[in-house]
């Protein structure tokens, strides 16, 4: 997106960050916190602080101050976009899927080499993401990044790469549910949840959606075994049925 395209939008930019960041104690903190989306939102590769504040004709310092040491909670922010995409969106449904990131350093948090997508095998990370679905589109609730086992027994590579001491692996299926509780927190209520049978043969996830009262419909292998409540426990179904309704 061009500049002139940003500055079409500015007046809606302007609404979208007074929401967002209302919470913010400094008009400056505000003020950077458009700034930043904004760069975020024009042409060019690199997102970093640097090439964004040239773009946007601004001090690196003070961008780079916002985004690095200004003390202001992410989560409220995530909050509150969460908040109004449900708004817009009207969901008929809650998707969990894993989102891959495409990275060249093998220093970046988290990174290994793993399924990315139409990359087939590639470095990169892997976010845990909820994603709210209707026929007006679709758009990320929450997420969080996936720590992979070998990561997270390495205190010393993960301090190097910026990792909190207090992160440890946690299964993906165990992250979509920390992430479903906290929507909870927010106030925010899936329709139903949907998701691929990496989650739908966990019985651990499927065990927890219902005893949070949450309806599902999961993708399971031709492999899974359920049990009909009118034949004889374990019976095996067939493929023919490659979801499980409940």
């Amino acid at each position: 997106m061009d500049r002139q395209a940003v500055e079409e939008l500015n007046a809606d930019l302007a609404e979208f960050t007074e929401d967002v960041f209302a919470y913010l104690a400094y008009a400056g903190q505000r003020g950077y916190g458009q700034q930043y989306l904004r760069g975020l939102m024009l042409d060019g590769r690199r997102k970093s602080v640097e090439p964004m504040a040239e773009r946007l004709g601004i001090s690196r310092q003070n961008l780079g101050h916002f985004v690095a040491q200004s003390p202001w909670d992410y989560r409220e922010v995530m909050r509150r976009v969460a908040a109004r995409a449900h708004r817009v969106l009207r969901p008929s449904a809650w998707l969990i899927d894993d989102h891959p990131f495409v990275r060249y350093g093998h220093g970046t948090a988290g990174a290994i080499v793993q399924h990315c997508g139409e990359r087939d095998q590639h470095l990169c990370q892997v976010a845990v993401s909820v994603h709210a679905v209707s026929r007006r589109g679709s758009s990320p609730l929450h997420w969080r990044l996936f720590l992979p086992q070998s990561w997270a027994e390495d205190r010393a590579r993960c301090a190097k790469a910026g990792v909190p001491p207090q992160i440890a692996h946690r299964t993906k299926q165990r992250i979509a549910l920390d992430l479903l509780d906290e929507l909870d927190q927010w106030d925010l209520a899936p329709p139903l949840v949907v998701a691929d049978s990496d989650y739908g043969t966990n019985v651990a996830f499927r065990t927890g959606l219902s005893a949070r009262g949450i309806r599902w419909l999961l993708a399971v292998t031709g492999h899974t075994v359920v049990r009909d409540r009118h034949r004889s426990p374990g019976h095996r179904l067939g493929a023919q049925a490659p979801q499980h309704h409940r």
